[in-house]
């Protein structure tokens, strides 16, 4: 980040005026540190995915193929009578602004483009000019343009400055969710080959190896098998995890970022420590699983398709194993698939049975369908029952906040079980704003594909909104530490943090449990997951 401006700097530089000409006639200027890298040609091999071919977004050359319009054209009609909402989407919308100030990248960058009822007005536009009658009668006059290579640049570079996380549709007074909009406007960029590579080559990664990080099964345990070390080393326990075991009660899921990268692998080692608990308690029968080794889904940035098959090898790994239901990790789109998406792809997944916690008895009847539970509501379950022991001090040396990721919070309205989790291993809790957290949350700043290195800017700017809440608290309660349910928060969050809130980490849900966490047998605790004493344990170091 050291090209970067400095944070005052960076704020100084955000201009909130419109600009002097219309916005049709505002050109695109596809800028470094604002755009990802185009998509490497043998990941949209491997996908299937048409018109696979190297290509460079700053040359003037996209190497598109001869007939692209009409493909566009032929997508956009296809998709119009294939999914009802985008029709409404494309017609209801007034224009009111209501949403204009409700995106972070928006409020971060200031281009008026990135508001969302106007990046929405880059497909309206076309849609418009060659879907209705009036636009095809008037033309520019009624609101349609037609679609030329400077649009659909346009679209390319905007489209990839959402990250769907649906603020926006909060606020409408229709209910238009600009999400979906985005999500067919990548659609029919796909079906001419323009797509980023921070998403074609994880989903490629994901077909061949089973997760997003191209990690293979041998090299999956090998890293679990490091954290087991880890572990003892801490509390004096072998923990032990179970791979691909037949006949399992329960399959576990997590996204692959937690097994890979801090301060992901913290929750992991979070989970492995819990699993071993229940275990060595109750008798919990948990595998995980090396081969569909990914609860993310990075199809659902794609196409719709491309999310359908992505999410189906997790019910294909539960099928072939023979387990009773699916336990998720700590993964943002993964859970708004599941949630809302699964039952029209996949489900129901009448295969397995419905969720009822082997420890407590609680039936979760909201995965009736689905039969797939979040580690939140299993652990809120746990502690609600008195069924795990726990030492909040442990966690005292932190003031911690709860950043709602947008997939859990507005996508499957998860808001109190994590907030509850916390507040029984945390002796010191502080809320963001109200305006900031729950349905409103504001995102990361890097969802959707968007947590490339290329694009800092982009992010920084994107991630602006939340880190000015989370300096709110810091200011005001000293908070240190922001806690979080999804794996791309905690792979985005940490630069954001560092850049806006030097002062504050990033953690997930289940290391705070962890850390708190009473073990069987354990040694005495003298540091937390990361290794930094405990409180009262500095002295011992001296």
């Amino acid at each position: 980040m050291s090209d970067l401006p400095k944070p005052d700097e960076f704020l100084t530089g955000i201009d909130h005026k419109m600009p002097q000409t219309d916005w049709m006639n505002t050109p695109t200027e596809i800028r470094k540190g604002m755009y990802c890298y185009a998509s490497n040609y043998k990941s949209v091999e491997i996908l299937g995915l048409p018109n696979a071919r190297p290509w460079n977004p700053l040359e003037d050359d996209w190497k598109l193929p001869e007939n692209w319009q009409q493909i566009i054209h032929e997508g956009f009609k296809e998709r119009l009578d294939k999914f009802r909402s985008f029709k409404v989407f494309m017609d209801i919308c007034v224009r009111c602004g209501a949403c204009a100030d409700k995106c972070h990248f928006f409020i971060g960058t200031g281009d008026p483009k990135n508001m969302p009822v106007l990046r929405a007005e880059l497909l309206r536009s076309i849609y418009r000019n060659d879907f209705t009658t009036v636009g095809k009668i008037l033309g520019k006059i009624g609101g349609g343009r037609k679609m030329t290579l400077d649009v659909l640049k346009e679209w390319w570079y905007y489209l990839f400055q959402c990250t769907e996380c649906r603020r926006c549709s909060v606020f409408c007074p229709y209910g238009i969710d600009t999400a979906e909009v985005t999500i067919m406007g990548r659609e029919l960029l796909n079906l001419i080959g323009l797509n980023i590579d921070w998403i074609a080559t994880p989903i490629a990664n994901c077909y061949q190896t089973g997760n997003h990080l191209g990690i293979q099964p041998h090299a999956f345990k090998d890293m679990l098998e490091f954290f087991v070390e880890d572990i003892e080393e801490i509390t004096g326990i072998n923990v032990d995890p179970s791979f691909n075991r037949k006949g399992a009660d329960i399959l576990f899921i997590t996204p692959s970022g937690d097994v890979f990268a801090d301060p992901g692998t913290y929750t992991c080692m979070g989970y492995m420590m819990l699993f071993h608990y229940l275990r060595e308690k109750y008798g919990f029968d948990i595998t995980w699983s090396t081969y569909a080794s990914e609860g993310g889904n990075f199809g659902f940035f794609t196409s719709h398709e491309t999310m359908k098959r992505l999410n189906s090898k997790m019910y294909a790994e539960a099928k072939r194993l023979g387990v009773k239901w699916i336990l998720g990790g700590e993964c943002g789109h993964m859970w708004r698939v599941i949630n809302q998406y699964m039952d029209t792809m996949n489900g129901p997944a009448d295969f397995l049975e419905e969720p009822v916690s082997p420890i407590t008895g609680t039936k979760f009847e909201n995965a009736k369908s689905t039969k797939m539970v979040h580690i939140a509501e299993f652990l809120a379950d746990l502690i609600h029952h008195d069924k795990l022991e726990l030492d909040p001090s442990r966690n005292d040396n932190f003031k911690v906040s709860f950043h709602d990721s947008c997939n859990p919070a507005r996508g499957m309205g998860m808001f109190e079980e994590p907030r509850y989790v916390i507040k029984n291993v945390c002796n010191h809790f502080y809320e963001m704003p109200a305006n900031t957290i729950r349905e409103q949350t504001f995102c990361c700043g890097s969802g959707a594909g968007l947590n490339a290195g290329e694009n800092m800017e982009l992010r920084l700017a994107g991630g602006l909104p939340r880190a000015n809440a989370v300096k709110y608290v810091h200011e005001k309660f000293g908070v240190n530490m922001l806690a979080c349910v999804c794996a791309i928060d905690r792979a985005a969050l940490p630069t954001s943090l560092e850049y806006w809130v030097p002062e504050v980490d990033t953690t997930g849900m289940t290391e705070l449990v962890a850390n708190a966490l009473i073990m069987p047998g354990e040694t005495k605790r003298e540091t937390d997951l990361r290794g930094e004493p405990l409180p009262g344990m500095e002295e011992d170091d001296a």
